[in-house]
């Protein structure tokens, strides 16, 4: 690996959660070393790690040796000597399930860093795709009376076209459509996928059967399922989202955004008659569902045959029934082109560069 390549690796314990979040991002591996001024690993922080701690609502001006005490790990980092074989790197990425090493010398300096995707250049993905591309489009209307919201332009290129890019690149070679308002005009324009890079099935829905209604009817499907609205915009790491969901023992695993609304008053706060305090302008910050989910296959037995249900309605139930559900924050750019403003967005963002 190149040494600008290698530094964008790097951080130290007095790094904020936010630089290390850029780190992150930029190397687009999903790991940081933190190490001391003379790169000696110290430990290792991965993409898991940073979005356990988003979740628990840790400030991004901390350090990143607050990050280190949170992690539960116990022991040093798995390494490997500078000049192991590519063969022996695969075997330790395979016996931890990890997807990169760091190679030191002699005095623990790190020299490189071995990645899964450089020792495997051709690795297809576990996943299987899905797109939820039936949607009428009504608030894009009049776009969509011509064309199929998943099909409506950005960059020059439909929307569904970026979404099918980001699973070739994540290694997903087995995508599914479930299609039905004006669905054939997908048909045509993707065929069986392979002009670009991938197999394409589709399933007609003769009636709308909402976001998780057509997984139902799905054929041949046994391995983990990863569910995307036809309207997502996204850079999200599709590889560190299965790997949170495997390391969670989760059944289903929903993205999440977090959303800032500034209430344009000041909230009094009352007990009774009683004035108790006063706040001025909050800013109230939840977590919103990203419109991207992944599901183990047998989760579509709690999925009702030939009528409506939701992805919200398969979350309820499966929380009632007490399966293992869990969330997984996106920190990369995300935009759910629902609304004109949000296409006029996405439009901007792709001139600027921001996406793509």
């Amino acid at each position: 690996m190149r040494g600008e390549e290698l530094n964008s690796f790097f951080v130290e314990l007095d790094t904020s959660v936010q630089e290390v979040l850029f780190r992150i991002d930029r190397n687009r591996q999903g790991i940081a070393l933190v190490a001391d001024s003379s790169r000696r690993l110290i430990d290792t922080l991965t993409d898991g790690d940073l979005r356990r701690a988003i979740l628990a609502r840790i400030s991004l001006s901390a350090p990143a040796s607050e990050l280190l005490n949170r992690k539960n790990r116990k022991g040093s980092p798995l390494t490997a000597r500078v000049g192991t074989t590519a063969s022996e790197l695969l075997r330790l990425m395979n016996e931890h399930g990890v997807r990169h090493i760091p190679l030191l010398d002699s005095s623990r300096r790190v020299v490189d860093i071995a990645l899964l995707t450089e020792l495997a250049k051709v690795q297809e993905s576990n996943l299987r795709g899905v797109v939820m591309a039936g949607g009428l489009g009504t608030r894009l209307r009049p776009l969509t009376e011509a064309l199929p919201k998943p099909m409506l332009p950005i960059g020059g290129r439909p929307i569904l076209e970026h979404i099918v890019e980001q699973f070739r690149a994540a290694g997903i070679h087995r995508v599914n459509f479930a299609i039905n308002y004006k669905g054939k005009m997908i048909q045509d324009y993707f065929g069986d996928g392979s002009r670009f890079g991938i197999s394409v099935g589709y399933t007609q829905e003769d009636q709308p059967l909402g976001t998780a209604g057509a997984l139902r009817s799905l054929k041949d499907f046994n391995e983990p399922i990863l569910v995307i609205n036809g309207d997502i915009l996204s850079r999200m790491d599709f590889n560190a989202f299965f790997d949170f969901h495997k390391e969670q023992n989760a059944q289903m695993s929903v993205a999440v955004r977090l959303h800032e609304v500034r209430v344009p008053y000041g909230l009094v706060e009352t007990d009774g008659v009683a004035v108790t305090g006063l706040i001025e302008k909050p800013v109230i910050r939840h977590f919103v569902n990203a419109g991207i989910y992944l599901l183990n296959s047998e989760v579509r037995s709690y999925i009702p045959a030939d009528r409506r249900f939701d992805m919200t309605d398969l979350i309820q139930r499966l929380v009632e029934q007490k399966c293992t559900v869990v969330s997984f924050p996106i920190l990369e750019y995300w935009l759910d082109v629902g609304r004109h403003s949000d296409y006029e967005q996405a439009q901007e963002d792709v001139r600027c560069g921001r996406i793509f």
